[in-house]
């Protein structure tokens, strides 16, 4: 691969924060607010930023909206970082979004789950060669909401412009067997966030995405050097420290019964919480209830204690080195 390639690669290999997209009272993005966001969390050290992306709201935003959250996380960031854009929709609208990401200077394309009823693997095969052609950006396939053969997690690997990629199957004997059948170049990245960072890093993951650590982007760092350094108990009291807020993230919320309803508007929540800008939601997906905002206040707090618990346990050993 050439040298684009291999430099977001190398940032793959990290935590990955979503850029979330704060709306005012009238729906209108708060681009100061995207801007501060990716300031503050890059000075924490975390260079992987993912824009337009799921947790951004993607399909709640215009095409011409997605453009301008990724220009601005592209202006906002130094040099160094890596902004990764989210791509979607039909073979001719996923080009010309690439083509648009290009113009403004996104690093890669992240190439969104499928949203079609009716799936071949073959097909979407062809769909992520089709998109590898409009720009020489890398891209970085998400896998998520279906499940795929091992066959093709191996072949999407040797697409040429596929660098990475973001697995978000909760599978981690799939995922082990995938890195097997796969390339050699290509970085598997956990796309389920901190509570499956351990047993994804076993089998083949060398980066993950971000959960609380979407606002609370030390957690996500002391996690990924755990991992790293092969301390395993220390990486599952971090992850450990993760998951009530994360579990909180999975739940329906009130008067529904789809999993996950919540998810979005609970990070914003912690955004908001952490002193960052999280800001309102747009429909389909409902902001938090009164109950449920009192308990994010609750867990976050719990957060915070574990957090800082975690962290005053590796103090003395470091000050003794």
């Amino acid at each position: 691969m050439g040298s684009a390639a291999e430099q977001v690669q190398d940032r793959l290999r990290g935590v990955a924060v979503g850029l979330l997209t704060p709306f005012d009272e009238t729906n209108q993005i708060v681009h100061d607010g995207i801007r501060e966001n990716a300031t503050r969390i890059y000075d924490a050290g975390i260079r992987t930023f993912l824009a337009a992306a799921n947790i951004s709201e993607y399909h709640s935003l215009s095409r011409d909206e997605r453009v301008a959250v990724v220009e601005t996380a592209v202006d906002a960031l130094p040099e160094d970082a890596c902004v990764l854009a989210g791509v979607g929709g039909s073979t001719s609208n996923a080009r010309d979004l690439i083509r648009a990401y290009d113009d403004v200077g996104a690093d890669a394309m992240m190439i969104m789950p499928p949203d079609h009823t009716y799936l071949h693997e073959r097909g979407l095969l062809a769909y992520y060669e089709k998109l590898d052609e409009a720009s020489n950006r890398p891209l970085v396939p998400y896998v998520r909401g279906f499940d795929p053969s091992v066959e093709y997690l191996g072949d999407l690997t040797r697409i040429d412009g596929v660098a990475g990629i973001k697995y978000a199957l909760p599978d981690p004997i799939k995922l082990g067997a995938g890195v097997a059948a796969g390339a050699d170049d290509v970085v598997w990245v956990d796309g389920l966030a901190e509570p499956y960072a351990v047993s994804f890093w076993a089998e083949g993951a060398e980066g993950f995405s971000a959960g609380v650590s979407n606002f609370r982007p030390e957690v996500g760092l002391e996690l990924f050097e755990a991992l790293s350094a092969g301390e395993w108990e220390r990486a599952r009291a971090l992850r450990n420290a993760c998951l009530p807020y994360q579990d909180f993230r999975d739940e329906t919320g009130e008067d529904n019964q789809i999993d996950g309803a919540i998810s979005i508007p609970a990070v914003k929540k912690g955004l908001d919480l952490a002193g960052l800008n999280g800001g309102a939601v747009r429909e389909p997906i409902r902001p938090l209830s009164a109950a449920d905002e009192r308990r994010a206040e609750e867990l976050y707090e719990q957060l915070d204690r574990d957090i800082e618990r975690q962290l005053e346990r590796e103090r003395p050993a470091a000050s003794e080195q």
